[in-house]
């Protein structure tokens, strides 16, 4: 594709599809949401072909996120898709510790500790770079669940059961977020998804404990 197909492919995109509650909703945001939506669905049934709609969806909430001045949230789908690689190569030929295949399990307690010693140590310094190198619109915010969110992506290529509690706080906080950017289908997205993580945390338990 030369760089004018492209140019016209992206200004198509971020046309108006529809209005939702008075704003306009770009198909660049519709698109990205349908996607995510899919992504999840995949998920919840441990199915591989989540992995390329979650880099999909990446890649066009890279350009949503930088026109909302989301910065952590733009930069964090970029490294969507390097992990969302890496996710789905694990899930297709990964192992666990014993070399056998990668199964639904869950974290050690040491491990659990590690995880979020090392993602709230992330967000003060996330913040504090966003608000001095960023005009961003919600340092705190974006930086909260900028760091929750790579959590969860590690840990749900991975596969283990704690990457639903975490993408249940993170869409949680994400809600608030979208809605004082103004980004309204994304907002209910992400409260769709805090639903789906819950239910995926349910269901993930249950295979777990099936050695599944």
């Amino acid at each position: 594709m030369g760089f004018e197909a492209f140019t016209s492919w992206a200004e198509a995109l971020q046309a108006s599809a529809f209005t939702l509650w008075g704003s306009p909703v770009s198909w660049l945001e519709a698109v990205a949401s349908l996607l995510g939506l899919a992504m999840v669905g995949f998920n919840l049934r441990v199915h591989p072909a989540g992995w390329p709609l979650a880099i999909a969806s990446a890649a066009l909430y890279a350009l949503v996120f930088w026109q909302g001045r989301l910065y952590g949230q733009a930069a964090l789908q970029l490294l969507f898709i390097g992990v969302s690689a890496w996710g789905w190569r694990q899930w297709l030929r990964g192992t666990d510790a014993t070399g056998g295949a990668l199964a639904v399990g869950w974290l050690r307690p040491r491990q659990r500790l590690a995880a979020g010693a090392a993602t709230f140590a992330a967000c003060p310094v996330l913040a504090g770079l966003l608000a001095t190198g960023t005009d961003s619109a919600a340092p705190v915010l974006d930086a909260l669940t900028t760091a929750g969110s790579v959590a969860g992506q590690l840990l749900l290529a991975r596969k283990r059961v704690e990457n639903w509690p975490v993408w249940l706080a993170v869409n949680g906080l994400s809600v608030v977020l979208f809605l004082r950017a103004g980004l309204w289908p994304t907002a209910l997205l992400y409260a769709v998804y805090a639903a789906l993580s819950a239910w995926g945390w349910l269901r993930w338990s249950r295979l777990a404990g099936r050695g599944a």
